[in-house]
């Protein structure tokens, strides 16, 4: 008995009483954008372009870099089907231009991977995954969910969105709108709804719509600035 004790407090002690530290950062941010059988290539690529130009836009890289930390985490995912979720690019630690246009290069250079129709849920449940095993560690953690549709597949919204939260993630939404209305909700309700009573939670979640693909570049411009510097100032936009 007294060997079994002696051996366990060994292995206590060994243990490490806490888990490694990831580097501090004011924020982590998953971008996760449509990528679904919605989409065409030509519409990908003005998703991706409106992305990278607001990550490299002056107010952008100003909400990134002047918290307490001076930087933020980011990573770009892409969505389509249940199966079918995908890191088009990494973890990045975003501290200036410099970092801020290696990011856009790198989403802009990538192949397109999604497919299939849209599960929201299960994009959601890898984006929090994402978080929660990076090497990072912010004061605050957004998943960005866009899309052009509602939840099709994958495990119930109200699951994945329970998921994230008990992480303390907040999940805000950018509705892309089509020409002519678009897809409705579940229940036949405006898509932005939908995504207001189903897909947004936690401190402070929002909703910004964009009126079709055209104006997608600025609603996300208005919608990074809101999210990174947490704080309604986005006069002039």
């Amino acid at each position: 008995m007294k060997g079994f004790v002696a051996i366990f407090l060994a292995m206590f002690l060994a243990a490490p009483l806490t888990a490694a530290a990831g580097e501090p950062v004011d924020l982590e941010l998953v971008l996760a954008a449509d990528g679904s059988g919605s989409i065409d290539d030509e519409e990908l690529k003005l998703q991706r372009d409106g992305y990278a130009a607001a990550l490299t836009h002056p107010r952008v890289l100003e909400a990134m870099t002047r918290g307490y930390r001076g930087a933020i985490a980011l990573a770009f995912v892409e969505w389509g089907g249940p199966h079918s979720q995908h890191t088009i690019v990494d973890w990045m630690k975003i501290d200036g231009r410099a970092a801020a246009e290696r990011f856009a290069a790198k989403l802009r250079a990538a192949p397109r991977a999604a497919e299939s129709y849209n599960s929201i849920s299960e994009a959601i449940a890898y984006s929090a995954d994402l978080i929660a095993t990076n090497a990072f560690d912010g004061q605050r953690r957004i998943i960005d969910i866009s899309g052009d549709g509602p939840q099709i597949n994958g495990r119930p919204l109200p699951a994945a969105k329970a998921l994230a939260m008990a992480q303390g993630i907040t999940i805000n939404a950018l509705v892309i709108n089509s020409p002519g209305g678009g897809y409705p909700g579940p229940r036949g309700e405006p898509l932005d709804e939908h995504y207001r009573n189903d897909v947004i939670g936690g401190r402070g979640a929002f909703v910004i719509v964009a009126e079709g693909r055209q104006g997608f570049a600025k609603a996300i411009l208005r919608k990074l600035i809101l999210e990174i510097a947490d704080r309604d100032d986005v006069s002039g936009l």
